[in-house]
């Protein structure tokens, strides 16, 4: 393994155990405080802590399958993604460091998530309900915010690729 690796390799797992640390120990105080009292409201009505275990994905998605099913995608399927997701970010190509920055926080959050699944008989927990007027989320946690802002991050980059293409481009029109 060469340096660079290992650098790629040390800020994955940093990111790991500040991510699943924070993430963890959010979803533990959450089941102990929320557990009896179910949810708690926010000041002024922005939403709510409330305890939700989530055999699904991203909003519930598919937490009406059987659960062998559930087992074999969102603990073997994802366990193997966020596998191959690691090999990739540590032995891979060259990557702008926002790209890299992205794919971290998403293996992060999703190897967080998927150690709650582990550890929970297939539930991740979740408790954060954010409501500002008309507008609503699901139940989510804090690896999911850290999903969110890695992809956030993914799509920054590519946004800012494409621009600089195109620039590239017209620069080049221009010359001929």
């Amino acid at each position: 393994m060469c340096l660079s690796q290992k650098i790629r390799l040390a800020i994955l797992l940093l990111t790991l155990a500040c991510t699943a640390g924070c993430d963890q120990a959010s979803k533990h105080i959450a089941r102990s405080a929320l557990g009896e009292r179910r949810f708690i409201m926010l000041p002024g009505g922005f939403g709510e802590f409330r305890l939700a275990e989530n055999p699904g994905s991203f909003l519930s998605i598919g937490d009406s399958l059987p659960k062998p099913l559930r087992l074999t995608v969102f603990t073997i399927g994802v366990g193997v993604g966020l596998s191959s997701l690691l090999v990739y970010l540590v032995f891979g190509g060259r990557f702008s460091w926002l790209r890299f920055v992205g794919l971290g926080l998403v293996w992060a959050g999703g190897t967080s998530n998927l150690i709650d699944r582990i550890a929970r008989n297939g539930l991740v927990s979740d408790f954060i309900y954010v409501r500002l007027g008309p507008f609503h989320t699901g139940i989510f946690n804090l690896a999911d915010v850290v999903i969110m802002i890695g992809g956030a991050a993914i799509a920054c980059e590519l946004w800012l690729r494409r621009r600089r293409d195109n620039h590239k481009q017209l620069v080049k029109d221009e010359l001929q």
